[in-house]
């Protein structure tokens, strides 16, 4: 099978599976709060640079990493790009689902297109699911994931872990006991 054949196919296995990746709407209404060891602000360029154990929240979602870059433009953050062994990316896509996180040793999250492009031994989960990488492409707006291997070591492919989905009848079936006689065990029975 061609490279080319396999990428398709699982680029195509990713869009299927349950990656839900809309961030609870409250989020962005939330103040963006940043602590770290030191700060630098440019204001011609507006980026501001954090360093040592940065911890960023806004509402849901946290990253932290050794170092954080904020971008901003007239019309609010744009960007904010996090790296640090691993930074840490979390966010909880709606009330109902599991916190996803991501880990990589770069994390460049751009507000905009709300798209996470996660480097260096990249992870996403969610729950017992999971993706790895050299690279991955989180698409919070059309809920993807794309991974990526390493094409200069062999040794680096994509990974998936995609646990089964419990049915309904698979847990009644458990909860179950459709043996309503007990049978008693001949080696415990008493003849006296």
């Amino acid at each position: 099978m061609s490279n080319n054949t396999v990428n398709r196919l699982l680029t195509s296995l990713m869009l299927l599976l349950p990656f839900n990746a809309m961030a609870l709407p409250e989020d962005t209404r939330k103040p963006i709060h940043i602590s770290a060891d030191t700060a630098t602000r440019n204001d011609q360029t507006g980026i501001t640079i954090y360093k040592g154990d940065v911890e960023l929240s806004q509402g849901s979602m946290r990253i932290t990493g050794q170092h954080i870059e904020l971008r901003q433009t007239n019309n609010g953050v744009s960007a904010i790009i996090a790296k640090g062994g691993p930074a840490h990316f979390q966010q909880r896509p709606a009330k109902d689902k599991e916190i996803t996180h991501a880990y990589g040793q770069t994390l460049d999250y751009n507000i905009k297109t709300k798209e996470l492009n996660i480097t260096g031994q990249a992870k996403v989960s969610q729950g017992s699911d999971s993706f790895s990488g050299n690279r991955i492409v989180y698409d919070m707006n059309n809920s993807t994931v794309k991974a990526f291997g390493d094409n200069q070591d062999q040794g680096q492919r994509v990974q998936m872990i995609i646990q089964p989905k419990a049915s309904p009848d698979s847990d009644n079936a458990e909860n179950t006991n459709t043996d309503t006689k007990s049978k008693p065990d001949p080696k415990e029975t008493n003849p006296q």
